[in-house]
């Protein structure tokens, strides 16, 4: 899930990059799981011949437009998205076929909140905001896992972007290593 260097401009690095959290592939497998299950039951009790044969067509095809688009659609989404946070800016990467793409430069950020729901804090997970004094005002990442810390290294790659732009130069360390989920 390497980010490519040769997006990166010169002197840049990436501090940190994840997926979304885990959590956002619980539901999809709970519905790949549970449309194999019925459909696997109601398949095997029909007959092949007659009348139960265009019902168990049915069953097929229902049970494979649900996994692909509850299932496979999602898996593929999560799949995809790409958080990366360098020493200069937040990418947000996220597509398949059609792919989107966010940057912002930590030099433009003036607040970063969080947000975390019950189950997201149970999860450690949650939503993290960052605003910018541009016109398309902020980025808004959803699924961070460890928000907290994120929001904390955000800060922190935002103070030393700062102090490189000033001409101290910066310093080195702190970085965190990629998280996968």
């Amino acid at each position: 899930m390497a980010y490519p260097t040769k997006l990166l401009g010169d002197g840049e690095q990436i501090a940190f990059q994840m997926r979304p959290h885990w959590r956002s592939l619980l539901v999809p497998t709970i519905v790949l799981i549970a449309t194999v299950g019925f459909g696997t039951y109601f398949v095997t009790k029909l007959d092949t011949s007659g009348a139960e044969g265009g019902v168990r067509i049915g069953v097929i095809l229902v049970a494979l437009v649900l996994i692909v688009g509850w299932s496979v659609r999602p898996f593929l989404k999560w799949l995809t998205t790409e958080y990366v946070f360098t020493n200069r800016r937040v990418i947000v990467r996220t597509g398949l076929v059609k792919r989107i793409g966010r940057d912002m430069p930590l030099a433009r950020v003036n607040n970063v909140t969080f947000e975390k729901t019950l189950t997201e804090r149970i999860l450690n997970c949650g939503t993290l905001s960052v605003q910018s004094a541009a016109e398309q005002g902020s980025l808004t990442i959803a699924s961070v896992p460890n928000v907290e810390t994120i929001q904390r290294e955000v800060y922190r790659l935002y103070e030393e972007d700062d102090e490189r732009r000033r001409g101290g130069g910066g310093r080195a360390g702190g970085v965190l290593p990629s998280d996968g989920a």
